[in-house]
């Protein structure tokens, strides 16, 4: 499979950025990465409460097929993270690189 790269963009609720980061940055990424996505970057739009980021994944499976591994996982399980707690709205977006 080639690679896919989404762009994801998460409107946080009220007064929960920092610490959807803070979980985002120590319990999701790792994991992320460790099942073999790439993480191209990470950024906070405070003025509109929102946190954007790149990953994506290139391997024998399509990024559909390994991200339902990743939500499957037993460590995603563990880490007791319910992400309608912290967002309002979520929108993922496949994008392809032109630079």
């Amino acid at each position: 499979m080639g690679k896919t790269v989404q762009l994801r963009t998460y409107t946080v609720r009220d007064g929960l950025l920092d610490a959807w980061v803070e979980r985002w940055r120590e319990e999701i990424v790792p994991l992320r990465l460790e099942l073999g996505f790439e993480i191209g970057g990470a950024w906070v739009d405070r003025s509109r409460n929102q946190f954007l980021w790149l990953i994506s994944y290139e391997g024998p499976e399509s990024f559909t097929e390994r991200n339902a591994v990743y939500w499957a996982s037993p460590a995603r399980e563990a880490m007791n993270l319910d992400p309608d707690h912290y967002l309002v709205r979520t929108e993922e977006r496949t994008v392809e690189e032109q630079y």
